[in-house]
């Protein structure tokens, strides 16, 4: 029998279990606010460029673009800063970044200045999501799951609120949506501050970021996860540009989103014990080409309401499979506190291919080739599902099943000590 301290990591011990409900609690709380901020500015930021601001599809694209590169081009260094400055920290910067972010872009008449507040959007979402992540990651198995899933679903939950909210501030103009959103960021960066931070860890700290980055992208079969799993960004990011972008409309835009979301969070229960299998991410992928295949029928400005719906659903469905999918399998793969830096790798992948698809379907549609932007998409997740399929001998075993003190074991975290 264990002695008292040096306790078995799944034994329920009150310290660690008190300290992991609070960090389900403050994270979910964190999901909850900058969700309900983030969609409700995300689902009409494309029409209020497009009509308000009167910029082309390209130009819309770009500031869209700079966004995800900044974020994902940043998460392959912040990844690592993460596990070095403890993931509390990193998530009150990140959210503070957002804010002042979602307050420029409500001001903002200007490229330049969308710009700006575009890369500000991006330095921030780099910061909180492997701070996020890596919190719940450290969670003791069997609460990493539950609360991985409460994640997603109060997010998806917000993420179906956000938008009609959104549509509802739009009557006071976007400047107010956008300072509600700021307003949400900065609660959240609040609630980060309410965990208990890390110590800094000792040494030259950006030789520990460097040390974490280069294990994490050293490790073989990960990069071959990574990957043929890159592509999953671009197809969740796409869907809120390419039905705006058809001009469907405002509401048709709004309900839209919302299945979207529903449907992501209605998933989330029958999926959270089953994320780690590979066949999850696969069926994530294909159900997301679905989508875009099925928009393919939808005719510019507007079509049957029942054919936007299912492409809803089957990009819910996509969703829903697929973020759980990526998170189990990158807790698999990360050593103890190297989790941002797992995360950083994927991030930087998948944002590349993001920027580049991204940048590629908004000329798509200027030059009026809409077909040719979605069967490039419905391709793209079929070819990384298939591929998908060929490394699955590559997976990891599981940490809960590794031995005692083994690398792939998820020890107490230091930062809910």
């Amino acid at each position: 029998m264990p002695l008292p301290d040096q306790a078995a990591p799944d034994e329920a011990v009150p310290g660690p279990a008190t300290s992991d409900r609070r960090v389900m609690t403050v994270v979910v709380g964190v999901q909850l606010a900058i969700s309900l901020g983030f969609f409700a500015v995300m689902a009409h930021l494309v029409t209020h460029l497009r009509h308000d601001l009167g910029m082309l599809a390209g130009a819309i694209t770009l500031v869209l673009g700079v966004r995800t590169a900044v974020q994902y081009g940043l998460l392959l260094p912040v990844g690592a800063v993460t596990d070095v400055i403890g993931p509390a920290r990193a998530g009150a910067l990140a959210c503070t970044l957002r804010a002042a972010g979602f307050a420029l872009l409500g001001m903002a008449g200007s490229l330049a200045e969308l710009l700006g507040a575009a890369v500000l959007l991006g330095a921030g979402g780099a910061l909180f999501h492997p701070a996020a992540q890596s919190l719940l990651a450290g969670l003791s198995p069997a609460r990493r799951t539950r609360g991985f899933a409460a994640y997603v679903a109060v997010g998806q939950v917000a993420a179906v609120a956000g938008p009609p909210a959104g549509l509802a501030l739009l009557t006071g103009g976007f400047e107010l949506l956008a300072g509600a959103a700021a307003g949400a960021w900065a609660v959240a960066a609040l609630l980060f501050l309410l965990l208990p931070h890390r110590p800094a860890a000792s040494g030259v700290r950006p030789r520990a970021v460097l040390d974490g980055a280069a294990k994490a992208a050293g490790d073989r079969a990960f990069l071959r996860f990574a990957l043929t799993a890159a592509p999953s960004t671009l197809l969740a990011d796409q869907i809120m540009t390419v039905v705006p972008l058809k001009d469907v409309g405002s509401a048709a835009t709004t309900v839209f989103l919302c299945v979207v979301a529903a449907v992501a969070t209605a998933v989330q229960p029958w999926c959270a014990g089953r994320a780690g299998r590979p066949w999850v991410l696969r069926a994530g992928l294909l159900c997301s080409g679905g989508g875009y295949l099925v928009l393919l029928t939808v005719p510019q400005g507007g079509g049957p309401m029942a054919v936007l719906l299912a492409a809803a659903v089957l990009n819910g469905l996509g969703n829903g499979l697929t973020q759980p999918a990526l998170f189990q399998t990158i807790a698999r793969y990360a050593p103890a506190h190297r989790f941002g830096s797992y995360f950083g790798v994927l991030g930087f992948l998948s944002g590349a291919v993001a920027v580049a698809g991204g940048l590629a379907v908004g000329r798509l549609f200027d030059a009026g080739a809409t077909t040719a932007a979605l069967a490039g998409l419905a391709l793209i997740a079929i070819v990384s599902a298939t591929a998908r399929n060929s490394y699955v001998h590559g997976d990891p075993p599981s940490r809960e099943s590794a031995p005692a003190g083994a690398s792939g074991t998820t020890p107490k975290p230091s930062v809910v000590e």
